[in-house]
């Protein structure tokens, strides 16, 4: 038998052959030729013979996020060293992150033997519990559940959901008590104190902490609208849960979301109750506690918690979002895909699910894919702007400028008056008319963006921008770019800006402290590089200009950027080279 103390030992002594070893064990491990990018998670992977290699090999495979071949090396691992402990922890946790739970709990319960301290590993032997029905087991592991950073908002939540479904209501609720401990957590313990009470038949004591839950916060989330609004409405108190649904709606200028749930009541309809069991509670605290994480971008622990969630409920249209939400974090994007496509059509959150599939196709390099879904939701809803705002943002991002003006223009036109918040549009749009040589259009689309939101940094740096490139209002251009700079001071694009904005009013001295510092912020720019280049020569370091401006064509420039340099290397700057806008 081989301890897990042996083998990272081995993996010590073999640290300064690691990158060799991976380079020879991976041609022969794999069926494939590469086990990373987006399009290959579904290929065949044929593991290794040995145990380091396919340690090695799984390693690699989770640097770049290929769970499902990790997964594949690491049993093939196990089967070596069936005991030992890295190689079960490893093994564990990949396959809940490829969504193979069930799989995972079989791991965990031969790693508990050697280690208990674990919080995840007694997790998801418990979660597993709860879908299999074993809810005494599962209310016994959640009791003893080892500390850490989950464990004070997630224990409680799960114990409760267990003992409920025991029968055992209040010790239920008592269980819920220790998140009142922490401030932080007791609109948790009021949302699922209500959904508890609810499900065992005290609508009375679900509404109280319905409001509860509603009164602890400043800022309800759409979920906790939903659920709390359905606990009033199924309560028969449809007035607050008309108020708390057109609150969160005014504090948002509207939710799509929302739409069907307020038509739903003002026509009389009552919502259905959706938490009702110890699976879907749990599944609902899973949900709470991945979502909690990733507003912390503590990203792989939520992920695996939104994991088990779905283990438990596999078909919850939120989770699933927030599921996909990740994987699309991590760039896994036709995993992130196929979870957005398994969602109930006729849940609210549908639409927004393929808007999100499109966007992922364009970035998958599908680009008519994209664009047909795209169009193909917006004959769907006639007044739903949204997909035509997404469809410009794409076209613009792959120059089409003239089509994304389009696009965007029909997109302001289902929307009518627009309003502070359309300030994105505006900027977007007017970005799009600038590139399609539609100045005019354009500054007026800047102009409102302004009115909207006067502290908007893109916008007053685009915009200052381009003022100094034709020449006009130059020094209201330079204020605008100042208070930018001022707005976002490390953002090399918006240095990059004030350098030029004085080198071309002859400001060559502060051109150059201005452009060296965009260029320490963005390196890898080749406009930025030729900006300095220029502001070198201009300032009389013509060796230096020639440097940066060799810099500048090593990183890529387009075409007509890449044919000025080579002029200027060639004959020095005889005049001044137009500047690019950055986008």
């Amino acid at each position: 038998m081989m301890t897990a103390w042996p083998l990272c030992r081995r993996m010590r002594n073999m640290r300064r052959l690691a990158v060799a070893l991976v380079v020879a064990v991976l041609p022969a491990a794999c069926a494939s030729d590469d086990i990373g990018g987006a399009g290959d998670r579904d290929k065949a992977v044929t593991p290794g013979e040995t145990l380091t290699g396919n340690y090695l090999a799984a390693r690699h495979a989770r640097r770049v996020r290929e769970d499902s071949a990790a997964a594949a090396f690491l049993m093939a691992a196990l089967e070596k060293a069936p005991n030992d402990q890295v190689l079960l922890r490893r093994a564990s946790m990949v396959l809940i992150l490829d969504g193979r739970a069930h799989e995972a709990a079989g791991f965990a319960r031969r790693l508990v033997e050697f280690d208990d301290t674990a919080v995840l590993t007694h997790l998801v032997i418990a979660v597993d519990d709860i879908h299999q029905g074993r809810l005494t087991e599962a209310e016994a592991r959640l009791a003893v559940l080892p500390e850490s950073s989950i464990t004070p908002f997630l224990q409680p939540m799960l114990r409760a959901w267990t003992l409920y479904g025991l029968g055992r209501t209040d010790d239920a609720l008592a269980a819920l008590e220790p998140l009142l401990d922490n401030n932080g957590f007791a609109p948790l313990y009021n949302l699922h104190a209500a959904l508890i009470n609810e499900a065992s038949g005290n609508e009375e004591a679900a509404a109280r902490h319905a409001q509860a839950a509603v009164d602890s916060q400043s800022a309800v989330s759409l979920r906790m609208v939903e659920l709390l609004g359905g606990v009033f409405e199924r309560a028969g108190r449809q007035d607050q849960a008309l108020a708390l649904y057109e609150s969160y709606a005014a504090e948002r200028s509207g939710t799509p979301a929302l739409a069907p749930i307020l038509a739903r009541l003002r026509g009389g309809g009552a919502a259905a109750r959706e938490i009702d069991s110890a699976t879907t509670g749990a599944a609902e605290a899973l949900f709470d506690g991945a979502g909690a994480l990733s507003r912390q971008n503590t990203r792989e622990t939520g992920l695996v918690l939104g994991r088990l969630g779905l283990h438990l409920r596999p078909d919850f249209p939120v989770l699933q979002m927030l599921v996909a939400n990740f994987l699309q974090s991590y760039d896994r994007l036709e995993e992130a895909n196929d979870l957005y496509a398994a969602i109930d059509p006729s849940s609210p959150l549908s639409r927004r699910a393929r808007l999100s599939i499109a966007l992922n196709l364009n970035q998958m390099d599908r680009f008519e894919e994209a664009v047909a879904e795209l169009r193909a939701m917006a004959r769907e809803q006639p007044d739903d702007a949204e997909p035509l705002i997404d469809l410009g943002d794409i076209l613009r991002r792959r120059d089409h400028f003239e089509d994304a003006v389009e696009a965007y223009d029909e997109a302001v036109a289902r929307i009518g008056t627009l309003e502070p918040r359309h300030w994105r549009l505006l900027y977007a749009r007017g970005m799009a008319l600038e590139r399609a040589k539609q100045w005019p259009r354009a500054e007026a689309d800047f102009l409102q963006a302004l009115k909207f939101q006067p502290d908007q940094p893109f916008v007053l740096n685009y915009l200052g921008y381009s003022w100094v490139e034709k020449g006009q209002n130059l020094d209201e251009a330079q204020a605008m770019i100042r208070k930018a700079v001022e707005l976002r001071p490390n953002d090399g694009y918006i240095v990059d800006s004030l350098g030029w904005v004085y080198y071309q009013l002859g400001n060559y001295t502060g051109a150059v402290v201005e452009l060296e510092r965009a260029v320490e912020l963005r390196p890898e720019d080749p406009v930025i590089n030729d900006h300095l280049g220029d502001a070198y020569w201009a300032a009389g370091r013509q060796r230096e200009a020639r440097y940066q401006w060799r810099t500048a064509l090593s990183l890529g420039p387009e075409p007509d950027l890449e044919a000025k340099i080579a002029t200027k290397l060639e004959q020095g700057l005889v005049k001044e080279a137009n500047a690019v806008s950055h986008d």
